[in-house]
């Protein structure tokens, strides 16, 4: 089962780049399964219900997002109503929405997508290792294949993340950063790690945002109205190849493409 992750689609030229890309790299990969976190897709700050169904329509079959999830004031009722799209697990009771959804792959196997959020210089929310536990304990012992998108701010909680769930889910791929790491691999209980897999996105940006507006905000320390980068548009992400009958992962690769600027 190949599963394909994208990193954070970054408004109007991540939606864009995934709308031109995703297609071929279904058929070059033999996708069974497409996950992205879209919590930046509207204008770089949360999604909206036009832009889902976009996505959803371009072959994306689970929608994960983070801490921006919030920034749109239809999200309410979308993640009451879409189970598709998941805002992290680990939010406390009563807010709307889920952070865990079984769904159907290509190949007509059964995939648990978990989505959870760091705390570490984040909102103080509950615990997201212990939230884990809990969501791993509601998924149906025959449902093998078990991905989880750790939105995070630090490379430490990541890692632990990753370390925690060794052997007890296929995969743990980072997301929050906009930076895509160099540490792809398999650990050694069978569970596939990238501590982040990158936006999808302008990079000549300062992660997705006009770089100049961001330096004016550095340099005078004053409040500053982002807008979003247009240049050198890129794709990341990653594949993972599991086995439906154990959950473990065989193999993960980066996936990284570029635009012409």
């Amino acid at each position: 089962m190949n599963i394909l992750f994208i990193g954070d689609i970054y408004a109007s030229p991540g939606r864009n780049m995934v709308a031109r890309h995703l297609p071929d790299l279904i058929m070059l990969h033999q996708v069974d399964l497409v996950i992205a976190n879209a919590e930046n897709s509207a204008g770089g700050f949360g999604i909206t219900a036009a832009i889902a169904r976009d996505l959803f329509q371009m072959g994306i079959a689970v929608l994960t997002t983070g801490n921006h999830v919030w920034d749109k004031r239809e999200v309410m009722d979308l993640l009451a109503n879409e189970p598709r799209i998941l805002r992290p697990a680990n939010y406390p009771d009563g807010v709307p929405g889920a952070g865990l959804y079984i769904a159907t792959a290509r190949d007509g196997s059964q995939a648990a997508v978990m989505n959870l959020q760091g705390r570490t210089f984040m909102q103080p929310i509950d615990c997201p290792f212990r939230k884990a536990d809990a969501l791993l304990d509601s998924i149906p012992r025959d449902v093998r294949i078990r991905f989880v998108d750790f939105h995070a701010e630090v490379t430490s909680e990541k890692t632990a993340m990753g370390w925690y769930l060794n052997g007890r889910v296929t995969a743990v791929v980072g997301t929050h950063t906009h930076v895509p790491t160099a540490d792809t691999r398999i650990l050694s209980g069978g569970t596939a790690y990238q501590t982040d897999a990158g936006m999808t996105g302008a990079y000549e940006s300062v992660i997705g945002a006009d770089k100049e507006a961001v330096l004016r905000r550095f340099l005078l320390g004053l409040p500053v109205r982002f807008e979003n980068a247009t240049g050198n548009v890129e794709l990341h992400g990653v594949l993972v190849d599991a086995d439906p009958a154990t959950g473990k992962a065989r193999r993960i690769e980066r996936i990284a493409l570029a635009d012409p600027s």
